[in-house]
């Protein structure tokens, strides 16, 4: 019996974490339902299940972004990276102009279906396995015709994202103005409940990524098996140089190339044509799981649309009939304020997107060349930080909660600068993993030889750890960020708020793919985890410098309307 259960580890170990996985979230979910129903509105959970078909179509193909570029291309790990950073970028940007679109219009919930179709037809079109013989100069169009779809797919997560989150907003807005009919007590309790709401709609989200980076790698390895052929994360780059640059191919990359295609199953001659067949069937497996996004996006458009009628509308705020001048003063004052706090945390947290966001990047790289997976794609390791994200995320709210009963309430600017100094830590534990292990440039580990480089590989512990510290900090930042600007956005501004949280996303996501060229050019490798801890640090001390200032503006934020 211990024998077959460790022979299923072994063989089948990226199968066996999923499933241990699922015991521990299934009954977590079960929880968040239960607790949603019974102290938040009620059209909570079914715009998070409608927001998490979405996320999981996602994160299917984000997972697998940056290293599918390398393997179907192979272009180098810095083009790849700034590929991803624009998708990355306009990803979030979109919802600026999504955000408009459904303010102007008044049709949050008809803006948000046409975002789901044309997801659906962005993940359809990524879905289509089209390869170049690499003689006819294919690889060019059929790169442009990829970039083509994620910039679909961009387009329609704008019009789909910022919009469902204002619909949030507004609920609780709906909330706490029922909750003041019944006097103040009611209505602080009411507001209590922002914060955790947003929480939870967060955990949704993560339910959908913690599961989605299986899919793509699954599929591969799936169709890899058919052909008599396993998968190694190595194998693709010096295929790609055989094919595409054969004349500056070195002894030691003969070597490797040859000893890799043994390790996969396979004894015949070591060609361009081995290397053609190889990284076709590689790919097309990867291809096949966007058909899976398509469903996804299918399914978020059933759900969303057969509750919609029980979600609100965010409204616009009434006009008065008698305002005088002094009150129209007064109120554009703090209109202004508010925006001008709203645009403080935005310049904060773009470091914080810019640092957390190397899972796919930087994070993935070292997670292919640096750490030991043999049995575990490096793509799947972006499971645990949504995996954390539902594990933590009642840790965290019974703590903040605590804490209020206690009369030590934690303000929500001041979680945000405690998010940032947890940021930091991550990065001081990876640079003193590549001091301890005297880790090279990205660039010079990939030229040694393939003994060498297995002898200074890391474990797995190192990306578990890492993801730790950062998904703490997550919880800290991005929920609460998502509450924050719910609740000092102006009624008639809330689609555009959203999009503006969403667009300091998309400014640290336009830079991420530096990480992967620092991981890749600096000396050694400590240096460039140096570079995120301290932009990390530094954005905390400049958000605990405004802490007061924001606190108040939160606090003076008016009452909702009765």
């Amino acid at each position: 019996m211990l024998l077959s259960i460790s022979s299923f580890w072994q063989e089948y170990q990226a199968l066996a974490i999923l499933l241990c996985i699922l015991v521990i979230v299934v009954p977590l979910l079960v929880f968040y339902i239960i607790k949603a129903r019974r102290d938040h509105p009620k059209g909570l959970i079914p715009a998070a299940i409608a927001n998490m078909g979405e996320r999981f179509g996602y994160y299917i193909m984000n997972a697998v972004l940056l290293l599918f570029l390398c393997s179907k291309f192979g272009i180098s790990d810095d083009l790849a990276g700034w590929i991803y950073a624009v998708f990355y970028f306009l990803i979030y940007v979109l919802s600026l102009p999504g955000g408009l679109i459904a303010d102007r219009t008044q049709k949050y919930k008809g803006t948000i279906i046409a975002g789901l179709l044309v997801m659906a037809l962005g993940y359809g079109l990524l879905s289509i396995p089209v390869f170049s013989d690499h003689t006819d100069g294919g690889v060019s169009w059929i790169l442009v015709f990829t970039c083509f779809a994620l910039l679909v797919i961009a387009f329609g997560n704008g019009l789909f994202k910022g919009n469902l989150q204002a619909i949030v907003g507004q609920m609780y807005d709906n909330f706490e103005a029922e909750a003041a009919k019944k006097g103040p007590e009611a209505l602080k309790i009411a507001k209590s409940r922002r914060d955790s709401g947003f929480q939870i709609f967060y955990v949704f989200i993560n339910i959908g990524g913690v599961v989605a980076p299986f899919i793509a790698p699954l599929l591969r390895e799936f169709w890899l098996k058919a052909h008599n052929l396993a998968y190694n994360a190595d194998l693709p780059r010096l295929c790609h140089k055989l094919i595409n640059d054969a004349g500056n191919m070195t002894a030691g990359d003969t070597a490797n190339l040859a000893e890799l295609a043994g390790k996969v199953g396979y004894n015949g001659a070591v060609d361009s044509g081995f290397c053609s067949t190889y990284l076709e069937i590689f790919n097309t497996g990867v291809h096949f799981s966007f058909i899976a996004s398509v469903v996804a996006m299918l399914i978020s458009l059933a759900v969303f649309a057969w509750v919609m009628k029980r979600l609100p509308t965010p409204v616009k705020k009434a006009k008065t009939t008698t305002v005088s001048a002094q009150e129209a003063q007064s109120d554009a004052k703090e209109i202004r304020q508010r925006m001008y706090a709203l645009f403080a945390v935005l310049a904060v947290v773009v470091f914080f997107w810019f640092s957390f966001h190397q899972n796919g990047q930087a994070l993935s790289v070292f997670a292919r060349d640096f750490v030991t997976t043999d049995n575990v794609a490096p793509e799947i390791w972006q499971c645990i930080n949504p995996f954390f994200v539902i594990v933590l995320t009642p840790i965290i709210m019974f703590v903040f909660a605590a804490l209020a009963r206690s009369k030590k309430e934690v303000s929500t600017p001041k979680k945000i600068a405690f998010g940032m100094m947890i940021t930091a830590l991550a990065y001081i534990f990876l640079i003193i993993i590549a001091i301890v292990n005297n880790y090279p440039s990205g660039e010079e580990f990939k030229g040694l030889d393939e003994a060498v480089k297995m002898s200074m590989k890391t474990g797995p512990y190192v990306l578990i750890l890492t993801y730790f510290f950062l998904t703490v900090a997550e919880l800290f930042i991005s929920p609460l960020g998502l509450s924050f600007v719910s609740k000092i956005a102006p009624k008639h501004l809330q689609g555009i708020c959203q999009g503006l949280w969403l667009s300091s996303t998309a400014i640290g996501n336009l830079f991420i793919a530096l990480g992967v060229t620092m991981l890749n050019q600096f000396p050694q490798q400590w240096m460039c985890w140096a570079v995120f801890a301290g932009f990390c640090l530094l954005s905390m001390t400049v958000m605990l410098s405004m802490v007061k200032w924001l606190e108040r503006v939160t606090t003076d934020a008016p009452a909702p309307e009765k």
